[in-house]
């Protein structure tokens, strides 16, 4: 292999061989079939199902989406820190031209030739405002400064009080934030801009655009002086646009093809260069990853993962490197895992969490001891605007008693959070009291569930069980006090495709807010009429009922119907949809999301119908991944502290903030088995058999990333509820003869799953569909909270908190000293 760079002699390249290509010939034939005179042909190549709206290609990008980190119990709640005495809101960070360092109360913040400093124990206004045009009172003039960084110190009220600077023109100044006096410079002693500075232990090391780094090492035991310190200078590769200080050695990458970005002739980049700049003649290391990657943007150490670096990339990839062995081994890329569909744009280990900022806003940590990774908490930092830098304050430990991360985002603001995630642990101890403050009453629901295959509701004829199917399922629970009918496919298959050329080719029929036909609307009215008849009907004359929910989605229909002894407790009810078919534009695939709130639990119901088709898990995964992951309801308004009906910091917008969660709905999901197979095992009883091979209960247990491993299901003693012949005892005997199937199945789950009881799972034998429709009730327990008491062990609890944070931050300093981070 060539070497890209010429003028980096000193590097050697670690690169893995090129695939062996395979031999022409060298390839297995074609399976091949036999077929004997008289035999039977085989059934004809089926043609995809046209109830699935989903192609191939579709599902190989929906196989990405699965594997992303597990967001299902990620608290949403800001780890907003108090220990400065004035707020960081005022200080504005230009984007892009900004530079900041943090030192416990100190901020400094360069721009241009501007730099200010802030102490916010006493202001939160800058207590300097300096001007490079006037030099600093120094022979230099008019620079512009290009990074920062507060020096070590041996005297302890010294530290983190002597500020570097780094200029266009190559310069170094020291600068003591408490005098705004310059007490050291070196001018020029780069000669082109200086790109990076770090602190490593009592070190110092700048770096410039050429790729000359300087390493300030002073004797053991003497203070850091750079007017007269000689800089030992180490070469490295030129214009590296990542550069950071890991474990000791430098890790550096760029995006420019001439400085070797990417490797000519193969699929895999960028290149990542690291060099042990504190070892004279060490040799600089040329590495890979294992797989093509986007440039990378930051890169991180973690306590918990000792020997350990990870680098963030654009593309949404964070890759993990082994630091070398003690023989002198090089680092070697070890894993690749996605994390978010878009950019990670920065990267910090803080404690056992790997936080990483996003393009719209959201800084994530992640639990990586799991496998998939799953995001402990992520909230919303910088306004839907990119996340560009996360870095921890290493002096706040011992100057502030806390474990304080600053961000600095597109929107121009510094945010500072609490490493430790305080609020978690407190929150975590509330919900172990919530008896001591809140009291509690049970609730019965009824969830009917129904693929009506575009069966109108006078079509209830003939035999018993059709004509009493209503009564009989409605009166299976003494006086529900909530009622919630979920039901798919309730148009035909010709309004279906009238509908779809409505969406496809701007029908005449479509009104302003997306709602298809009037033909179309005529049969959600029918069967809106018909529940609402029923339930009249069946329920006692003294106990009326009133409608709070009623929405449909092309085919989904829920209606959510409450007991007025009930309504007066109800609030904050709102209701969205997700569509899913034809890549989330259409809604013959998708979701119907209906809450409410009752006393302060709130309760969330979703009606899905998930993607068809025998093989089709993955698709039917990603639909499900993003109707429990839809964030579209109606949020709110209440300040946060006072928000005690939804769970991990949530407002109510997304699907698991809510306390309790029922879906409901056709999933599809089949059993893997001949269909003679299923038909015998279910004439003969044995559904056990039937339940090893069902796709649901295997995603649940053996699928990591499936997001509805966090939900409960009853137990499945019914027959398979899909696909009959229309009025019928049958299973499917039309051509395409479908393997029988649970695609009807209600789920569930709470944040304290002792308060929902299961009191019925079955399936009822109207026939007028090709599904059997099926039932659950439940008991749940609702909470109302005395928000006095809970202020007064809230208070308990935040001094509880305060022991365990002073013993967290011992172990977290101990790993900064151990970096020669502090």
């Amino acid at each position: 292999m060539v070497e890209p760079e010429s003028h980096t002699p000193s590097e050697s390249f670690t690169t893995l061989p090129p695939p062996e290509r395979k031999v022409f010939g060298g390839h297995l034939p074609p399976p091949t079939r036999t077929i004997g005179l008289g035999d039977k042909l085989p059934p004809p190549r089926r043609a995809q199902s046209g109830s699935s709206s989903e192609s191939e290609e579709e599902d190989d990008s929906k196989i990405k989406v699965e594997q992303l980190p597990d967001a299902t119990k990620a608290s949403r709640r800001p780890p907003v820190v108090d220990c400065h005495n004035y707020s960081e809101f005022n200080i504005h960070i230009p984007a892009y031209t900004g530079y900041v360092a943090v030192s416990g109360h100190t901020v400094a913040v360069a721009s241009h030739h501007h730099l200010r400093i802030y102490d916010l124990s006493v202001s939160a206004s800058p207590v300097w405002n300096l001007d490079s045009k006037d030099g600093f009172d120094t022979k230099l003039k008019d620079f512009k400064i290009t990074a920062l960084e507060f020096r070590p110190s041996l005297n302890i009220e010294d530290r983190g009080n002597f500020l570097w600077l780094g200029t266009k023109d190559g310069h170094l100044l020291e600068i003591d934030v408490r005098t705004s006096m310059v007490t050291a410079m070196r001018p020029a002693i780069h000669a082109h801009t200086v790109t990076h500075i770090f602190r490593h232990g009592q070190s110092m090391v700048s770096m410039d655009d050429t790729g000359k780094v300087l390493v300030f090492a002073p004797p053991e035991g003497v203070e850091m002086n750079l007017a007269t310190l000689q800089a030992r200078v180490v070469r490295i590769a030129e214009k590296q646009e990542f550069a950071k200080l890991l474990g000791g050695q430098l890790w550096t990458s760029t995006r420019d093809p001439n400085g070797g970005g990417t490797v000519p002739g193969t699929s895999r980049g960028p290149y990542v260069r690291v060099y042990d700049v504190f070892t004279p003649g060490a040799v600089g290391r040329s590495l890979l990853p294992t797989e093509h990657l986007g440039a990378v943007t930051a890169g991180t150490m973690l306590a918990s993962q000792p020997g350990h670096v990870y680098l963030g990339h654009e593309g949404g990839h964070i890759s993990i490197w082994s630091t070398g062995d003690s023989e002198g081994g090089p680092p070697q890329c070890v894993e690749v895992v996605k994390v978010s569909a878009s950019d990670v744009l920065s990267l910090e280990g803080v404690n056992d969490r790997l936080w990483a900022g996003s393009r719209k806003g959201l800084i994530s940590a992640y639990d990586v001891t799991s496998k998939p990774w799953t995001i402990t908490n992520c909230w919303a930092a910088h306004d839907k605007l990119p996340v560009l830098r996360i870095a921890v304050d290493t002096w706040s430990m011992e100057k502030l008693d806390r474990l304080v991360v600053y961000s600095v985002g597109r929107d121009e603001q510094l945010k500072f959070w609490d490493g430790l995630l305080g609020i978690d642990w407190i929150e975590q101890e509330l919900l172990k009291r919530e008896t001591e403050f809140s009291t509690f009453r049970d609730m019965t629901v009824l969830i009917v569930s129904w693929n009506v295959d575009s069966a109108k509701p006078d079509a209830l004829t003939g035999p018993p069980e059709n004509v009493n199917f209503l009564t009989d399922v409605l009166t299976s629970v003494d006086s529900p006090d909530v009622i919630v009918f979920g039901m798919q496919e309730l148009i035909d298959l010709e309004s279906r495709k009238m509908a779809a050329k409505t969406v496809l080719l701007g029908g005449k029929n479509k009104s302003q807010d997306g709602t298809i036909s009037q033909k179309v609307s005529t049969s959600y009215k029918k069967w809106y009429d018909r529940l609402v008849l029923a339930v009249r009907c069946a329920m006692p004359a003294d106990s009326p009922y009133t409608v709070i929910h009623a929405e449909n989605l092309v085919g989904l229909f829920t209606c959510v119907l409450v007991k007025n002894t009930e309504k007066i407790r109800l609030k904050h009810s709102a209701v969205t949809t997700v569509k899913r078919g034809m890549g989330g534009r259409y809604g013959n695939k998708g979701g119907i999301i209906a809450r409410f709130v009752v006393d302060d639990t709130s309760v969330c119901f979703i009606n899905c119908h998930l993607a068809a088709g025998q093989h089709h898990v993955r698709q039917r995964n990603a639909d499900a991944q993003a109707i429990v992951e839809d964030n579209t309801l109606a949020s709110e308004a209440s300040p946060a502290d006072e928000i005690v009906a939804y769970v991990n910091g949530g407002d109510g917008s997304a699907v698991l903030d809510h306390e309790i969660v029922f879906m409901n709905g056709d999933m599809n999901y089949r059993i893997d088995q001949r269909r003679e197979a299923v038909i015998a095992a279910v004439k003969a009883g044995d559904l056990e058999h039937l339940l090893i091979h069902d796709q649901l209960r295997k995603e649940m247990k053996f699928n990591r990333g499936f997001r509805l491993r966090t939900f409960s299901e009853g137990p499945l003693t019914f027959a398979p509820t899909y696909k009959y012949d229309r009025r019928s005892e049958e299973y499917d005997t039309s051509e395409k003869a479908r393997v029988p199937a649970w695609c009807d199945r209600v789920l569930w789950r709470a944040l304290v799953p002792e308060r929902v009881q299961q009191l019925h799972y079955r399936r009822w034998e109207a026939n007028v569909s090709d599904h059997r429709p099926i039932s659950a009730a439940f008991r749940i327990t609702v909470k109302q909270v005395n928000h006095e008491a809970r202020a007064h062990v809230k208070a308990q609890a935040m001094e509880r908190w305060k022991a365990v944070e002073r013993d967290r931050l011992g172990a977290a300093l101990q790993h900064y000293i151990d970096q020669q981070m502090i």
